[in-house]
Formats: C-alpha cells, sequence, structure tokens
C-alpha cells in the first residue's frame, strides 16, 4: 500500500485563535507550533506545509514561570567586532511585548525553508483585536 501524500488542492488551511492571557510561554508556544506543522491532523506530512494559521492574542500578557523575567535573556548580534546584545525578557516585553511569544514558536519550528514558510502563518498581537476576524478563527483552549 503506498503512502498517501495529500496533494495542494486537498489541503484546507484552517486558523485558530490562541489567547495567551495568563498562559504559560512554553505550553502556549508547544501548541501553536503542532497546529503550525499540521501535526494535529491525520494528513500530516513532515516534508510538506499541511499546517493551519495561528492567531495569538494577549501575547504581552503571557506568563513566565520562575525568575524568567529578569534572567532569560535574548540575544543577538550588530554584526560587528564585539556586538553581542543580551536583554533581558522583562525588557524584550516593554519593547516589543509580541517578541517573546515569536521566538518561543520560531524556537519550536524546522529550522529550513519549510519552517520559516510555517512562520509566517502566525499572527501574534499583544492586545485583544486583530484584523482576521473574515477568516472565521476557531478559539483554541488550552489545558
Amino acid at each position: 500500500m503506498p503512502t498517501y501524500i495529500p496533494k495542494v488542492d486537498e489541503r484546507d488551511r484552517q486558523w485558530f485563535v490562541i489567547d495567551a492571557k495568563d498562559l504559560v510561554l512554553g505550553k502556549l508556544a508547544t501548541r501553536a507550533a503542532t497546529i503550525l506543522t499540521g501535526k494535529h491532523k491525520p494528513t500530516f506530512t513532515p516534508f510538506l506545509d499541511t499546517g493551519d494559521h495561528v492567531i495569538v492574542i494577549n501575547a504581552a500578557k503571557v506568563h513566565l514561570t520562575g525568575r524568567k523575567e529578569s534572567d532569560k535573556l535574548y540575544r543577538h548580534h550588530t554584526l560587528y567586532l564585539g556586538g553581542l546584545k543580551s536583554t533581558a525578557a522583562g525588557d524584550v516585553r516593554k519593547k516589543h511585548p509580541t517578541r517573546i511569544v515569536e521566538e518561543a514558536v520560531r524556537g519550536m519550528l524546522p529550522k529550513t525553508k519549510l519552517g520559516r514558510a510555517m512562520f509566517h502563518k502566525l499572527k501574534v498581537y499583544a492586545g485583544e483585536v486583530h484584523p482576521h476576524q473574515a477568516q472565521k478563527p476557531k478559539s483554541v483552549t488550552l489545558k
């Protein structure tokens, strides 16, 4: 029996909305990454983008456990000599409240062209409103 591979026109994309208020960051990111990769579907194929779109609202109110607000560091390099910059999670939350969720989900996706395509289906908003009401997103609740 041959392996079933879904065709391009057979892939139906749905939209899901996750409310991040008072949710733990890691649990939120794993659920979002699972939906983006399509692992929740029976037609999951590792080398195809069969996942759905994810909207995360209230990203500024996501919960970090322990002392991660002050101890967790986000690093980037300016491409100059000695240009490694580090910023604590609390400071990142103040300046760019959506970046914490985006970086957590990006780290759980494949590091390939396929992973970048999956990441583009993630929409993160700091507040409660989002402009994707026309897509009729379904609400996802986390335990």
